[in-house]
C-alpha cells in the first residue's frame, strides 16, 4: 500500500532522532582516505550536534580546539579535490557546506576566530508535491568531495565541512549543526580575495528562514539557503 505525504509526516515526528547521529571523520586527498581524526580536529562529544548556532564551538565541533596540536596538517593544492567520510551516513534532511578560513601562521595553533568563506554547498535536490517529500542533494552520502577554489592565496587553513539537519527546524534552536575541520596547507593558488567573508560564531541567526519553518508541512517547495553564497574563485 502506498505510503501517503502525511504518514512520512508522522513517521518523521517518532522516530528517534538520535539514531540518526553522524560525524565526518576521514579526510580525503588525493583519492586516499586518511585515518580517523589524523587530519580531522578530533571533537569531545562524539557524534552530537551542536544547536546553539551563537556558540564557539560553531566553528570546529566540541572540544576540537584542545586537539589542534594533536592533529596532522595535509599539504593539498588548489584546484584539487579533497573530501570528508561520514560515519556512519548523512541521516537526517538539510543543507552541506564547507568552508575555509587561512590561519595567520601556522594552523595547529589557530581557533578559527578569523574571517571565514564558503567553497561549496548542496541544497534541495527535489522539491516536495502534494504526495512526496523534498529530497536532500546530501540525503545518505556516505563522503562528500568538492573542489578547493584556485583563486586562494597560499597558506594554511582550516578546512570546514558542516551539515545541518532541520527536522527539528519547526522551533528556535530546533536545526542541528554537525561539523568537522580538517587542517590543510594550500599551494598553488593564484592568489585573489575570497568573500564574502564570515565570522563564527555570527554565521547565522536562530530566525534565518532556512532554519527556522516546519520541514514536514506544507510540503516544501522552495527553500532559502543560510549563511553566504559560495565563492567560487
Amino acid at each position: 500500500m502506498p505510503i501517503s505525504f502525511l504518514s512520512l509526516v508522522v513517521l518523521a515526528a517518532v522516530v528517534p532522532s538520535t539514531l540518526c547521529h553522524y560525524s565526518f571523520n576521514k579526510f580525503i586527498a588525493k583519492g586516499v582516505v586518511t585515518n580517523e581524526y589524523e587530519y580531522i580536529r578530533r571533537m569531545t562529544h562524539s557524534n552530537s550536534p551542536i544547536a546553539d548556532i551563537n556558540s564557539k564551538d560553531m566553528r570546529c565541533n566540541f572540544g576540537s580546539w584542545e586537539n589542534a596540536p594533536k592533529t596532522k596538517t595535509m599539504p593539498i593544492t588548489a584546484g584539487s579535490t579533497v573530501g570528508f567520510t561520514v560515519a556512519d551516513s548523512i541521516g537526517h534532511g538539510g543543507p552541506l557546506f564547507a568552508y575555509m578560513s587561512k590561519a595567520p601562521s601556522s594552523v595547529s595553533t589557530y581557533d578559527g576566530s578569523g574571517p571565514w568563506f564558503k567553497i561549496y554547498e548542496l541544497g534541495i535536490k527535489k522539491f516536495a508535491d502534494d504526495k512526496n517529500s523534498a529530497v536532500w542533494a546530501a540525503d545518505q552520502l556516505k563522503k562528500v568531495e568538492f573542489t578547493i577554489p584556485k583563486g586562494i592565496p597560499d597558506g594554511e587553513y582550516l578546512l570546514r565541512l558542516e551539515h545541518i539537519a532541520l527536522h527539528g527546524a519547526q522551533k528556535v534552536g530546533g536545526a542541528q549543526a554537525y561539523m568537522s575541520c580538517a587542517q590543510v596547507k594550500v599551494t598553488g593558488g593564484e592568489g585573489g580575495s575570497p568573500a564574502p567573508l564570515v565570522k563564527i560564531p555570527g554565521l547565522y541567526s536562530p530566525t534565518d528562514p532556512g532554519l527556522l519553518f516546519n520541514p514536514y508541512y506544507p510540503p516544501l517547495k522552495n527553500y532559502t539557503i543560510p549563511g553566504p553564497r559560495v565563492y567560487k574563485g
